[in-house]
């Protein structure tokens, strides 16, 4: 989407907010919990072929899974926003080469899973439902899907998770809904009645959404990576994270940007879940 269609939509919200600002703020919002993309394309479907695919339920809403059987640690993938577990083409063969049980799922209105809005809360329950069956020893998340899996260790707290892999994941929610109103370009009219509909939606407000201070609560051992020129996530967001996740060490990627798909990481993540 071009910055000018986006700020023409940003524009003729702020001017529906004259008339009434509780329905803008409810558009707004929808259009920032739709992903336009993150359905398997053809190429993409090859990825996952030789997975055992698998549903799995959260109060009527299908999870699809996808698992590559070894005998060794399970290892959980949780993927970012727009996308799906294709993404982890790049490190697969070598998980698989570890002999890890892989599991990954997609994400709320991602993939093959249901629905057409998404947000980290509602990600990190879908994580929390294959992680339960699963019982998982380590999780890798890339963007959203590292902050909702700490949601998810900060909500349920599994005993078997020992290791979590934060690729790029935002430090709070705040900076990831500010870069949204600024993006679009809302006025105070929208801003405030989206921040009123999250109370109303979760009752908390948004800065109570902090992955970064979230992390305080869990015992699992931390790796975050993340890049300097991260255009997506900032750098400052991996600082965060290291600052609060006391039993987290941080990498610092320069060139690699926010998607970290260089091989170069691997051994390190592989090493990290290893020892």
């Amino acid at each position: 989407m071009s910055s000018f269609v986006i700020k023409s939509i940003g524009s003729a919200l702020n001017a529906t907010s004259l008339i009434s600002s509780k329905y803008a703020s409810k558009k707004a919002l929808s259009l920032f919990a739709s992903p336009r993309k993150g359905r398997y394309t053809e190429e993409q479907e090859k990825i996952i072929d030789s997975a055992l695919f698998e549903e799995l339920s959260l109060k009527g809403q299908d999870i699809a899974t996808y698992r590559w059987n070894g005998k060794r640690k399970t290892i959980l993938l949780a993927h970012g926003w727009e996308s799906n577990t294709s993404r982890w083409s790049y490190i697969l063969e070598d998980l698989k080469a570890q002999d890890y049980n892989i599991i990954a799922l997609d994400g709320p209105a991602h993939g093959r899973s249901e629905g057409r809005q998404f947000n980290a809360v509602l990600y990190s329950e879908y994580i929390n439902v294959v992680a339960q069956k699963h019982q998982p020893e380590a999780i890798i998340g890339h963007s959203v899907g590292g902050m909702a899996t700490v949601f998810f260790m900060h909500n349920h707290q599994l005993p078997s998770v020992k290791k979590l892999v934060l690729l790029g994941a935002p430090a709070h929610f705040t900076g990831v809904f500010s870069r949204y109103k600024s993006m679009m370009g809302y006025n105070k009219r929208i801003s405030n009645g989206l921040d009123n509909i999250v109370i109303e939606r979760f009752g908390k407000p948004v800065d109570y959404f902090s992955a970064a201070n979230f992390t305080k609560t869990i015992e699992a051992e931390g790796l975050i990576i993340h890049d300097k020129k991260d255009k997506i996530i900032p750098y400052e967001d991996g600082q965060l994270f290291a600052n609060r996740y006391k039993n987290a060490e941080l990498i610092t990627t320069s060139g690699f940007g926010h998607g970290l798909k260089d091989k170069s990481l691997t051994p390190k993540i592989i090493d990290f879940i290893n020892r």
